[in-house]
């Protein structure tokens, strides 16, 4: 079964990151108040970036691996500019030794089908 993790504006400029398996569906109770308690509370109004998965397992990992993600590295994320994701990841740091140190990858792109802006579902 396929499954989506997408990113939602709120209404106080939050971001709110799920995942589904209906993603048409689950926007419509998002914008209808019937969502997550997250956005009953803060309203969404756009979606602004979602990814496709073969399977809802794949999506739901991504979920919760972007919930994680600092707003600056989820706005590189929804604007395209994934060459900033590495250094933009909180675990990044500089060795304080001098020595030469690596940056782990924080986006495999593992399992992404598609993404967009859900500008194609009307929102």
């Amino acid at each position: 079964m396929k499954g989506y993790m997408y990113i939602l504006l709120c209404n106080d400029g939050s971001y709110y990151t799920g995942s589904t398996t209906d993603l048409e569906h689950r926007l419509e109770q998002h914008f209808a108040g019937e969502g997550a308690n997250y956005t009953k509370k803060h309203p969404p109004v756009k979606l602004l970036y979602y990814e496709e998965f073969d399977r809802i397992d794949e999506a739901f990992f991504r979920e919760k691996q972007v919930q994680g993600w600092s707003r600056k590295k989820k706005e590189a994320l929804i604007s395209g500019n994934y060459e900033k994701l590495p250094e933009l990841s909180r675990s990044y740091s500089v060795p304080s030794t001098g020595s030469e140190g690596t940056v782990p990858s924080t986006s495999s792109g593992t399992g992404v089908t598609g993404s967009g802006t859900g500008e194609s579902l009307g929102r």
